[in-house]
């Protein structure tokens, strides 16, 4: 006889069905497990062997075998451990085999016989629901998974779940976790002085706009940069679900409480490439997918190293990020806002000749070069940020703070959702092509200023998309129908040509 049990292994945000199959055969006594799965499932012999001697069952003296099927398909994780144990219980007879085969399962397993949690347990929920199964899951994510919305049974360990299907205690179903509240962050009249690049920071947060801000240590761009979740409009329940489902494959979604707050990250330059795009030996999303749908600042910039940098190119164009292994691409959502801030030389003081180092400008141009011209191309607005003055310190905080910039944001948004219902775009900052012709092309007098710019400061075909989707998010701040020629005019005024390495 072969006992089977339903549960999934994962491949970025995608979960494959897995099919663990247990048989009992005559011969040696031994406990095997074949399948392509890695050393955490090999490992999960002995978590199950003691798990049920926890229980004060002995294994049969026989040849125990389990297949993970199909057999070409990687599996990593410990949250094969739970199926395992329950197909074995099924080949002893301790439970039904028949009423687990309505059930899809996740968990790992502690040596006393608990059900530990396990990182993505929302998305095998939904693949549940999407074959019509119920979850068996830890019961520390029942909340998680109930927002799938199909039968789920969150088990504290595996004598309840035993209990359970024998009808001697029953377990409740689990509720949703609660759904957090956007948190709102620094507020904007903390920031003194720097009126240009407060307005720089409503644009960025109205098209989702890359920003770069270049400046003296003290000016205030990490102020400003943490500044911004605070006026960017919530997320919606669609978006929600997608940021929870990143959180769930990293582990990090706890008590199972979706959010209305857009991640905001902010990594150490020492951040190795792995950390930042994702990977490692078992694949993991990094600090640009676990950004996604919200703000990745990276401050001080060149100290980055060059080839980590560079790895961001693909995922702010194309908004993914894809991990290639020898036997597996896996692919995470990296849709996010780049929000950077360096200063403009290694000592900081460039503009200033008292506190200038000896080496400037030369030391200026070195830095600087540490940023790759591709990445600086993909940065839709660029500003350089003064010394903030003693005069503007004694002033008093400014009237309008982030309650008022994020109302004129969740303006702007509100006409990018309806001007963007039937296409697969959200913000200004993601159309292109005949879209973005059909919906940012400028009128006459614009038209004549952008192609005199385009000449003059050299702008590759990408810079040049870039301002349109700018100007674009400019009028829509504005209340425009159309982009104008003072909508074109501020939004080259945020740009810069990329210098050459």
């Amino acid at each position: 006889m072969v006992a089977s049990v339903s549960t999934v292994a994962y491949l970025g945000l995608e979960a494959r069905a897995v099919e663990v199959q247990v048989q009992l055969i005559p011969g040696l006594p031994g406990f095997y497990v074949v399948g392509l799965g890695d050393k955490a499932v090999g490992e999960s012999r002995e978590r199950v062997r003691g798990a049920i001697a926890a229980m004060g069952l002995a294994l049969p003296p026989k040849r125990i075998v389990v297949n993970l099927s199909p057999a070409d398909l990687p599996k990593e994780g410990s949250h094969f451990d739970l199926p395992i144990a329950l197909g074995l219980l099924a080949a002893m007879g301790v439970v039904d085999a028949e009423t687990l085969s309505d059930y899809l399962v996740v968990g790992e397993l502690s040596l006393d016989a608990r059900i530990a949690p396990s990182p993505g347990v929302l998305l095998a929920a939904l693949h549940a629901s999407e074959r019509g199964l119920g979850l068996i899951c830890p019961a520390a994510q029942g909340a998680e998974a109930a927002w799938a919305g199909q039968a789920v049974l969150a088990a504290p360990d595996i004598l309840s779940l035993i209990n359970h299907f024998k009808g001697h205690g029953l377990l409740g179903a689990p509720q949703p976790g609660v759904v957090e509240a956007a948190l709102a962050g620094p507020d904007l009249r903390q920031v003194k002085g720097q009126e240009t690049a407060k307005r720089a920071l409503e644009i960025a947060a109205a098209g989702g706009h890359n920003l770069l801000m270049v400046g003296p240590p003290g000016s205030g761009k990490s102020l400003m940069a943490s500044c911004l979740p605070g006026i960017l409009p919530p997320l919606d329940p669609a978006e929600a679900l997608e940021v929870s489902m990143v959180a769930s494959v990293a582990g990090t979604l706890t008590g199972g409480r979706l959010t209305r707050s857009r991640p905001y990250r902010a990594p150490h330059h020492s951040a190795s490439m792995a950390a930042l795009v994702g990977g490692g030996l078992k694949v993991k999303p990094g600090e640009v997918s676990l950004a996604h749908l919200g703000v990745l600042f990276l401050d001080e910039l060149p100290e980055f190293q060059r080839a980590v940098l560079d790895s961001l190119r693909q995922p702010l164009e194309t908004g993914t990020v894809s991990v290639a292994r020898a036997n597996a691409h896996v692919t995470f959502p990296a849709r996010v806002q780049l929000i950077a801030a360096m200063n403009p030389c290694r000592c900081g003081h460039l503009g200033d000749a008292a506190l200038a180092c000896s080496r400037a400008p030369r030391c200026a141009a070195d830095y600087q070069a540490k940023v790759s011209g591709p990445l600086l191309d993909r940065i839709d607005l660029h500003l350089e940020v003064p010394a903030v003055s003693a005069a503007d310190l004694v002033l008093p905080s400014p009237a309008e703070g982030s309650t008022q910039v994020a109302a004129r944001v969740a303006t702007a948004r509100g006409v990018q959702t309806l001007r963007y219902a039937d296409h697969p775009v959200r913000t200004n900052a993601e159309a292109d092509g005949e879209l973005l012709d059909t919906v940012a092309t400028p009128d006459d007098p614009g038209r004549a200023l952008l192609a005199q710019a385009s000449a003059a400061m050299r702008l590759s075909a990408r810079g040049y998309t870039r301002i349109l989707r700018v100007a674009r998010t400019i009028a829509d701040l504005a209340g425009a129908e159309q982009v104008g020629r003072l909508h074109v005019a501020e939004a080259l005024s945020y740009r810069r040509q990329a210098p050459r390495n």
